[in-house]
């Protein structure tokens, strides 16, 4: 019996801000990797690839890729440990969250 495959999602940053994003559900761009669209290798990654580089190619976005999935309980986790970093979030404050931290210091 031959193994299942592995999930797939894209993952790239939003070019206004840095942040992560992951290809969700009717060409959408979401911050959770638990709202990202899950995709099978074949024409439905192959679709879902040219449309993540047409967003590059639109400065939507900066350089989308495909990652590995493992769904757990039902969730879906990067399979790598750089995704599931990148995935978190920042590891040091960034952005609005560094201005609010700053302002907080005053």
């Amino acid at each position: 019996m031959a193994a299942a495959a592995t999930p797939k999602m894209i993952t790239a940053n939003e070019l206004r801000d840095g942040y992560v994003v992951f290809l969700g559900p009717n060409g959408s761009w979401v911050r959770s990797v638990e709202a990202g669209q899950l995709l099978a290798e074949g024409p439905e990654l192959d679709q879902a690839k040219a449309y993540a580089q047409a967003q590059h190619d639109a400065r939507v976005v900066v350089e989308p890729y495909v990652i590995d999935i493992v769904v757990k309980d039902g969730v879906p986790v990067p399979e790598r440990l750089k995704e599931r970093i990148r995935a978190k979030g920042p590891t040091v404050d960034y952005g609005k969250d560094e201005v609010a931290r700053l302002g907080r210091a005053s």
